[in-house]
Formats: structure tokens, sequence, C-alpha cells
């Protein structure tokens, strides 16, 4: 797995950007430190100031990459959801049976991020802690018809897709593929969050982790 990422190119939607990060040393180092920063004081305070005075840079600079911060939270958003989803590819593609499949799926998109190496300027791990935080953010704006008309979330709903088709082989029958799947990101997303924060209203712990609930309610929702 770690050899194949060596070579991984999320290729997010080349409008998001106005100069891909990934072809710089500056613009990789943006994406490294930009995650950092937003990690550590949140995207609401999160300046492009503020991540210029971290990597060394003048503002101007990281606006010749991304129009506005939002743009590059899409970006930050996309890479990961293109990550999960190559790696979801990569874990169900030599499994046939569809239980199995859909099984190992939603372990793979619930459970929780580590560290890959083998990409040295995305720390996953904090990404994720984003993505949890900050997800939502991306696409609850005035101009999310739009963006989702430019193409904005391709990755994100192509993910989503993919894991429908899965509930579809289990059960043709099921109604609903693309509503539970959406609501099993949305919620593992949200499940990790009060795992940490509000422990009081959720049943994940350390030992009950989003994973097991997860499985536990599209199974039984997708029951014959």
């Amino acid at each position: 797995m770690q050899t194949i990422l060596t070579n991984l190119k999320v290729a997010v939607h080349d409008e998001v950007f106005l100069k891909d990060p990934l072809s710089s040393e500056l613009g990789k180092k943006i994406i490294e430190h930009g995650i950092e920063l937003i990690n550590e004081i949140g995207f609401d305070n999160f300046t492009f100031k503020k991540l210029g005075e971290r990597i060394g840079s003048n503002e101007s600079s990281i606006y010749r990459y991304f129009e506005n911060k939002h743009r590059f939270l899409i970006y930050l958003t996309s890479w990961y959801w293109g990550w999960v989803e190559y790696r979801l590819v990569f874990e169900t593609n030599s499994i046939g049976d569809p239980v199995e499949k859909l099984t190992k799926a939603l372990e793979t998109v619930t459970r929780p991020v580590e560290q890959d190496v083998a990409v040295t300027y995305v720390n996953e791990v904090l990404l994720s802690k984003i993505v949890i935080s900050e997800f939502s953010k991306s696409y609850l704006t005035k101009e999310v018809d739009e963006e989702n008309q430019q193409g904005f979330f391709t990755i994100y709903k192509r993910l989503i897709t993919r894991l429908a088709d899965m509930v579809i082989a289990v059960n043709p029958e099921y109604s609903y593929p693309k509503s539970l799947m959406s609501t099993v990101i949305e919620g593992s997303l949200h499940q990790h969050f009060l795992k940490d924060h509000m422990k009081s209203i959720t049943n994940c712990n350390q030992e009950i982790t989003p994973t097991h609930f997860f499985k536990d309610l599209v199974f039984n929702a997708i029951r014959k």
C-alpha cells in the first residue's frame, strides 16, 4: 500500500485552485503547513497571512495558488476524500462476496485514520481531524449550487456512489442506497467528533467505535 501511494496523485478539480500546489515545493509547503495551522487554530481563525508567516513567504504568494481560504478548504477536503476513495478501491477490489465487500468498505471509510508516510506533504491524521470538524463549511454556503455545478464536489459524490453500488449488490431491492451511504459518511464524521468532544450523547467510545455502529446500522437497514 505504501509503495503504491508513493505515486498517488488525487485529481482535485482544477478550478478549485489557480495553480496546482503539487506542481512546486512552495505549493506542497502551503498544503503541509496549511493543514497543521488549521488543525491548531481552526478554520475560522485561519488566514493566508498567518500561513505566510508560518512558511516564511509573502501572503501574496499563497494567493497565486488559491483565490481564498474557502477554496483552500475545498481543496483539502477533496484531496482527503480522493485519498479515502483510493483506499476503498484498493482494499475492496479483490473481494468477490458482496457482503464481505460492503463490510470491508464500511470499515475503510469509518475507521480512525493512520498516518501514510508515503505522502510526505500531507499529514492524513491531522487532515482527518480537519475534515471531522470543518468539512461542512466547504459546502454549507450560498455558493454551493454553483460550486457543485462546477464539479468541486465530484470526488465526494463519487465516493458515495461507489458505496451505494455496494449496497445494491447486497440487496438490489433496497430503496435508499445513496441516502444511507451519505448518512454513513457524514454520520461517521459526527460520531468521531462526539466521541472526542461530547461523550455523553454517543455510545461510541474506546471499545465501541463508529465502525461498529455503522456496520450494525447498515446491515439492519438493508436486510432482505
